[in-house]
Order: C-alpha cells, then sequence, then structure tokens
C-alpha cells in the first residue's frame, strides 16, 4: 500500500512517523508533498519518498492522506488533479465535511474524514473516523490499523464529528490549562515551579492511565482519593464552588459549536 501525504507537518509528520515505527507501513512506501524543503529532507533521511508536485503524488499514492490546514484545502486539493479520481483519501483537516471533500477532490474518489487529535505526536491520540466512508472494507482495516497504531480509534456518524472534535481535538488543550492551574496551586503553596510542573504533569498522565487500565469511571477515581473528612474531599469541594465541571462543558460545548460553524 503506497501511503500519500499532502502536506507533512505536525499532524501528517505524527502519522508517517507512527506508522513506521509500528511497522504499519514501510518508509519506501511512504510519498509526501510539502512546500517545506526542511521536511521533505527530514523524512527521505528515513527512507520516504518525495513528490515533485500533488499530482505527481496522487498519481503515485493508493491512499492519500490529506494533512494541509484546512484554509488551503480548496487549492491544495484542486491541485491533486485527475490523478487523483478513483484513488482513496483520507482526510485529517477540521471542519472540512464530506460534502466539501467531495466538491473540491475529483468524482470517483474514495473518502474517509477523520479528526486526530495531537497527543498522537506521542503515539497516545484519539482518532474518530466517520463511518459514512466510500472506502472498501480492506481500506477502512487498512485506516484503523494505521490509526490503532498513533492511539485509539472510534467510529462515528458525520454529525459526531464535530463533537469529537470539541473533546478530543480540543481537549488537549483544556488538560494543558488544568495542569498548569495545578502546578499554580503548587507553587502557590511554596513548591518550587519546575518541581510543581513535574507532579502535576505525572499526576494528569498517571490519572488517565489508571482510567483506562482499570476501566474504572472517573468518579470511581474520584472516590478512591477522596476519604471522608480528608485533603481531597476539601478539594473537590473547592472545584465544585468554581463550577469546574460546568466550565469544562461550556468549553467543550462552544469548541464543537465552532466546529460546526467552521463546516458550513
Amino acid at each position: 500500500m503506497k501511503l500519500g501525504f499532502l502536506g507533512a507537518g505536525a499532524m501528517g509528520g505524527a502519522i508517517i512517523n507512527g506508522a513506521v515505527s509500528a511497522g504499519v507501513i514501510d518508509a519506501s512506501d511512504v510519498i509526501i508533498y510539502d512546500l517545506s524543503e526542511e521536511l521533505l529532507t527530514q523524512y527521505e533521511a528515513i527512507g520516504a519518498n518525495r513528490a515533485d508536485s500533488p499530482a505527481e503524488l496522487a498519481a503515485q499514492s493508493d491512499i492519500i492522506v490529506l494533512a494541509v490546514k484546512p484554509q488551503q484545502a480548496e487549492v491544495a486539493l484542486s491541485s491533486l488533479g485527475s490523478a487523483a479520481a478513483f484513488k482513496a483519501a483520507i482526510s485529517i483537516m477540521a471542519g472540512v465535511t464530506l460534502a466539501k471533500l467531495k466538491v473540491m477532490l475529483p468524482a470517483g474518489t474514495r473518502i474517509l474524514r477523520t479528526m486526530p487529535n495531537t497527543p498522537a505526536l506521542v503515539g497516545e491520540g484519539a482518532f474518530a473516523l466517520c463511518s459514512e466512508t466510500s472506502f472498501t472494507a480492506e481500506e477502512q482495516a487498512f485506516a484503523e490499523k494505521l490509526f490503532s497504531a498513533l492511539g485509539i480509534v472510534e467510529w462515528m456518524s458525520e454529525p459526531l464529528i464535530d463533537a469529537a472534535c470539541g473533546l478530543s481535538g480540543s481537549g488537549p488543550a483544556f488538560v494543558a490549562l488544568f495542569a498548569e492551574a495545578l502546578a499554580d496551586g503548587g507553587v502557590l503553596m511554596g513548591l518550587p515551579r519546575k518541581t510543581a510542573l513535574r507532579l502535576a504533569e505525572q499526576t494528569v498522565l498517571g490519572s488517565a492511565k489508571l482510567l483506562l487500565e482499570t476501566g474504572k469511571t472517573p468518579a470511581d477515581l474520584k472516590d478512591m482519593v477522596s476519604s471522608p473528612g480528608g485533603t481531597t474531599i476539601a478539594g473537590v469541594q473547592a472545584l465544585e464552588e468554581g463550577a469546574l465541571r460546568a466550565a469544562v462543558m461550556d468549553a467543550v460545548e462552544r469548541a464543537t459549536e465552532k466546529s460546526r460553524e467552521l463546516g458550513k
């Protein structure tokens, strides 16, 4: 399977590196077109191939990963030309709907829309894959294997992709804000900044891993740590007084609505 990348920036690069490292695809089967000579040279060094134009990329690829910025989509996708017709294309562009992709790509192009998130850069991503796809069963299986090498995969209908964008797409920023606030609290209480950051980051990582690996719910974990009359429940009370849960739910809602707006 020849995998072409129209764009090899942060997310495109994460997919390339993750897929090659996991053995899902050989570097020699990766073709890249990008405006950055530095990126092309970087991936040629690991055995990937460069295309001199988007049309050449499309001609050489079995599956084309559309990894350009959404605002560049119309120009970039039109440059693929007729070579993309009847090929498979995976879009990782936020807010670019299937309807828009069908207009931008040649007739007959098989399309899979996905919503990745930035933890894919360290192999811990969350990928929402659109179940309304014209991919063949073999291509769907390959896509699932590809993205599973970089994290978890959830298939869903396209109307839910915006909600995934609001939750897992924007979520890393929300978690980063919480981790920063947690560290700030430690500094307020006398911890050195470096120590507070390390403790906060490891606490976020360890808590997520505990939830994923034990199957416990967030409520279960909260109850495990909250002894009657203890320190944790006092802190939980402060978070409830500050309406933490309502604020996070509002953040996901607003991010979802923004994604819906971009898709119109």
